[in-house]
């Protein structure tokens, strides 16, 4: 189930997302992850999306990696979306499976792989193809931004809850998550 419902008022012009990336990213970055609902099913903005994020990092010489989440199975992204996936330096194909629990790092169930796909994607993610997962990696970003708090990354399992359960203990109450729609 994703977490984010289609609504074609929170569109975001491809322009304005890449000029959002640059502000957000001018004290640096290593890498940009493009996550869902699914990416590959607005192909052509996807598609405009990874173009100015590599024109961005080869004009200014940038240092980053573009990872990209589907829930599609990488056969699929290869017969039917190759051109975009060209684009990205690695993918993580295949849908979640809530009953299989993670065992690799940066996957969400065990039926997903990490899949390096240019140099700079061998570079930065062959060590972590089979890297088992352990408790330390992970990790939640989080980040506050106009009366809304983001968690980003994947949380490991009952996470949300115990952040729900904390924040209500001390008489916060989590409005509109996305983890429960």
């Amino acid at each position: 189930m994703d977490t984010w419902s289609k609504d074609a008022g929170k569109k975001v012009a491809i322009d304005d997302l890449l000029a959002w990336c640059k502000q957000v990213g001018a004290a640096g970055f290593d890498g940009v992850t493009i996550s869902g609902g699914e990416p590959f099913d607005q192909e052509q903005g996807l598609a405009v999306l990874l173009q100015g994020l590599r024109e961005w990092r080869r004009s200014e010489e940038r240092d980053f990696d573009i990872l990209c989440y589907s829930g599609y199975p990488l056969k699929t992204l290869q017969n039917k979306r190759a051109s975009v996936l060209g684009l990205l330096d690695a993918v993580i194909p295949e849908p979640f499976i809530d009953s299989q629990e993670p065992v690799s790092v940066w996957r969400g169930s065990a039926n997903q792989s990490l899949v390096p796909l240019s140099d700079l994607g061998h570079q930065r993610f062959d060590a972590y193809v089979s890297k088992p997962l352990a408790d330390t990696d992970k990790k939640m970003q989080v980040a506050v931004e106009h009366g809304k708090i983001w968690m980003i990354g994947i949380p490991a399992r009952g996470d949300m809850e115990k952040v729900e359960a904390l924040c209500s203990s001390r008489g916060l109450s989590l409005q509109d998550v996305s983890w429960r729609r």
